[in-house]
């Protein structure tokens, strides 16, 4: 008869990983595959902290803003929210040292803001949000998208590195739909896209 309780406790083999990618799958592949998952988009902003936060007179830090889609409800109790970034990325390194940040949930009609915060070597920030209509929060002091299907204002709770990203835990401290029209712009297959 079988010692089950024996043959249990014994350590399976181990398999090697192939030669090459640590998992044995590309880049390439791996984008690949992840394209064909529909995502929001949303646009990630913080103000950056005043240049000199003991002088009360002194010019408060630049606007900043970042398009992304891996973004996630986590918690409901308390409310918690992720947001995935590109490690130096600038929004990353302002969140290091910034904990207030706002997220806005974009409408389809708002894909011209989406590409323009996702653009590589881009124009300062600044004149980036000069056309759009925004508010800035009560609670983050960051700009909040006119039109917006929802807006969050955020307090980073934890940030976890997680490979060529950082992983930024937000509670939700103000929440809000001021928008009920148009439907949610989407990404899929690299495209910006609209639900139906």
């Amino acid at each position: 008869m079988l010692n089950t309780s024996r043959a249990a406790a014994l350590p399976s083999p181990t398999v090697p990983a192939p030669a090459g990618h640590a998992e044995g799958v590309t880049a390439d592949e791996f984008r690949a595959a992840m394209s064909r998952l529909a995502a929001g988009v949303v646009l990630v902003t913080a103000q950056e902290p005043p240049l000199d936060p003991d002088d009360p007179s002194a010019p408060g830090g630049e606007d900043v803003g970042m398009t992304a889609t891996a973004f996630l409800s986590v918690s409901l109790d308390p409310p918690l929210v992720l947001v995935s970034l590109r490690e130096g990325a600038r929004m990353d390194d302002l969140l290091a040292e910034q904990p207030l940040w706002a997220v806005s949930v974009l409408t389809e009609s708002q894909r011209h803001i989406a590409g323009r915060f996702a653009m590589k070597g881009r124009i300062s920030d600044r004149l980036l949000f000069e056309d759009i209509p925004y508010v800035r929060g009560e609670v983050s002091g960051a700009p909040l998208v006119g039109g917006a299907l929802a807006t969050l204002e955020c307090r980073t709770e934890q940030r976890v590195a997680a490979g060529d990203h950082t992983l930024v835990i937000g509670r939700v401290l103000a929440a809000r739909v001021p928008s009920a029209e148009g439907g949610p712009l989407m990404y899929f297959r690299g495209r910006y896209r609209q639900l139906g």
